[in-house]
């Protein structure tokens, strides 16, 4: 297999649900010196889309046009239709398109697909067979995840798939889907993952390295306008004045998110999102060049893609892995553990419940956790101390980061339970040589997780029974 063109197709996978389920994905979180034990976490997620798009998702059958069907695979009986094929193929063009990228030759791409739908099948399989669940409100945690990182509300971004034929109904069983794969890596490849001193050494020595430059970070934030195939020269110059508009303003120093909420268009299709922290070598050769040597808070563009008009923002950068400055949290949690006997709504409900009491001023935070709190901090109020960026996982991290000080989340769902958060004060430092090894063993973890992820995988192929029939077309 073609491994760099499946780690692009992975990520088209994931572009939407980046999941948010970077975001909608793993779950957990690790905690600080003297808090709960037994917490990690999980291996990084794909970032989150650069615009707005249809997901690599199946459409609603009735509103998309199919040829007569037919069987091109079965995992351990069950099959795979070559309607399932195409439409994934559907999405993914449609992504690699607004990306500005080349798409592979139809044959290669509906390979790659079957292949990826097989893995996905072999490991649906084995969350079922394991007893795996993603409680309903989970989902909506997801679902609110993926609209908030749109810029939409969940009513608006619904009304935005349903004009790409993609019903709420089979959207919302994707998410499950894939809440249902993180969960089940988590749980069989983090008890695989050991990092030792020795790990963090030489990890720590290669950021040393000569060629440490060469593995420079960059946090983008993206605005931008398709443009349609064909379209008049009136209209490109239309959209062109658009994302003009926008880099004028960044430039004259407004915030982006305004500037995003505001020049976005539901009929152009205009719109902004971070694209998350990584390596310049991920990004499209076009964002690459232009922001290679910008410093941070600079604006590229207008730049013209095959897709449209983008305009980039360098938000973060960190030329060797490990920053010169970090921003801390200083949070605390009530945690309540789900199971047979609790499910993820009913503790949301819980919690919702002892929210309401704080917000009212009848009830205190560290009273409630040293009550209720099923982790090891409840002796300490849910206090998890001072914690360095990356500690916790995507929809743990993302809750707290939302917040001000003071604020308190609504529940959020990990794969501990479900939590109420509440960020105490917040700090920027220079971190210590601790605090460093922390960092950088946290990469390591997240290095070895993503070995053992792969290992894994192949031995559950190998387990399963797979028969190809007739190639999807």
């Amino acid at each position: 297999m073609n491994h760099r063109f499946l780690a692009l197709l992975l990520t088209c996978l994931a572009c939407l649900c980046g999941l948010a389920l970077q975001n909608a994905a793993a779950q957990g979180l690790r905690p600080a010196a003297g808090a709960g034990k037994g917490l990690t976490r999980p291996a990084p997620q794909t970032p989150a889309s650069t615009s707005i798009s249809t997901p690599a998702f199946s459409a609603n059958p009735s509103q998309t046009q199919q040829q007569a069907d037919y069987i091109v695979a079965l995992v351990n009986s069950e099959p795979i239709t070559n309607n399932e094929v195409r439409n994934r193929m559907a999405r993914i063009e449609r992504q690699i398109a607004q990306q500005g990228a080349a798409a592979p030759p139809r044959e290669v791409l509906a390979r790659e697909v079957l292949e990826q739908l097989i893995l996905e099948k072999v490991q649906l399989q084995e969350a079922k067979e394991t007893g795996i669940r993603v409680d309903d409100y989970a989902v909506d945690q997801a679902e609110r995840n993926v609209a908030h990182q749109n810029q939409l509300s969940v009513e608006d971004f619904y009304r935005r798939l349903a004009e790409q034929g993609i019903s709420r109904k089979s959207f919302r069983e994707e998410l499950r889907n894939q809440l249902l794969l993180q969960r089940l890596r988590d749980r069989e490849v983090q008890s695989r993952v050991r990092v030792t001193d020795l790990d963090v050494d030489q990890y720590l020595q290669q950021q040393r390295s000569e060629n440490a430059a060469a593995k420079a970070e960059v946090n983008l934030a993206h605005f931008f306008v398709p443009v349609p195939e064909n379209a008049a020269p009136a209209e490109v110059a239309q959209r062109q004045a658009r994302a003009q508009a926008a880099a004028d303003r960044l430039r004259a120093g407004e915030d982006f998110a305004t500037v995003a909420r505001e020049l976005a268009d539901a009929q152009l299709g205009a719109a902004g999102t971070l694209m998350g922290l990584r390596p310049l070598e991920r990004y499209p050769e076009l964002f690459a060049n232009a922001v290679a040597t910008l410093p941070v808070g600079a604006i590229a563009g207008p730049l013209r893609s095959g897709a449209g008009f983008h305009v980039l923002k360098v938000v973060e950068r960190n030329n060797a892995g490990i920053p010169a400055v970090i921003t801390q949290s200083h949070v605390r949690h009530i945690l309540l553990r789900t199971g047979p006997q609790l499910s993820e709504t009913a503790a949301a409900a819980r919690l919702a419940e002892l929210r309401r009491r704080m917000l009212a001023g009848t009830a205190d935070f560290a009273d409630l956790a040293r009550e209720y709190s099923q982790d090891g901090s409840a002796k300490q109020g849910g206090d998890l101390g001072w914690v360095n960026p990356g500690r916790f996982v995507p929809e743990f991290e993302e809750a707290m980061n939302a917040l001000k000080p003071g604020e308190i989340s609504e529940p959020v769902v990990t794969r501990f339970g479900v939590h109420l958060i509440q960020v105490l004060e917040r700090r920027e430092v220079k971190p210590s040589q601790r605090e460093l090894r922390d960092m950088a063993r946290d990469t390591v973890r997240e290095q070895k997780a993503e070995q053992a992820y792969t290992t894994w995988l192949q031995e559950l192929r190998g387990r399963a029974y797979i028969e190809y029939r007739d190639p999807p077309q």
